[in-house]
This record gives structure tokens, sequence and C-alpha cells, in this order.
């Protein structure tokens, strides 16, 4: 399997969310996993963070409808109050 990095967001101490551009057996895709550091033992280093079975791997012909569910969520949370307009702009 070849994967390419693309970006990661801090989840929380212990998960990061990787997206990563992959491909297995010729098919390509678009992957966010998240990625789960364990701690060291007795108080030492963290582990090297592992994925965990938490994911979603996206066809790139699945790609524009993905994008246009995403708009509708952002839609949605700043009609529910959750987010304002600006939120979204921090990017």
């Amino acid at each position: 399997m070849n994967d390419k990095p693309v970006c990661e967001i801090q989840k929380n101490s212990r998960e990061t969310i990787r997206f990563r551009l992959g491909e297995f057996k010729s098919h390509k895709f678009f992957d966010m996993r998240i990625f789960v550091t364990e701690p060291g033992e007795n108080g030492g280093k963290p582990k090297d963070p592992v994925p965990s079975k938490k994911g979603l791997a996206i066809s790139p012909t699945l790609w524009p409808q993905f994008k246009a569910a995403l708009a509708q969520v952002e839609k949605a949370m700043v009609k529910a109050g959750w987010m304002d307009r600006e939120d979204l702009a921090g990017g």
C-alpha cells in the first residue's frame, strides 16, 4: 500500500486525525483515520502512533459528493448555532 500524508489534526492528547492519499491494488483513495499514541511504559517516551479502525476511505470519484455533503454539514452547524460563519473562515 502506498500512502502520502496530506495533513493532520490533533483531536485530543492521545488521538490525531491523519488525512492521506493512498493506493491499494491500483485503487486510489483519500483516507481519514484516527491514530492513537499509547503512553510509554513506566512513564517513558510514548510509543509511535498507530492507526485505529476508526476511519474513512473515499474514492476520488466520490469526492464531489463528499465535498458537497461537508458544505451541507457546515450550513446545518451554522443554522443550529454551533458555529458562526466567522468560525468557518479561520480554516
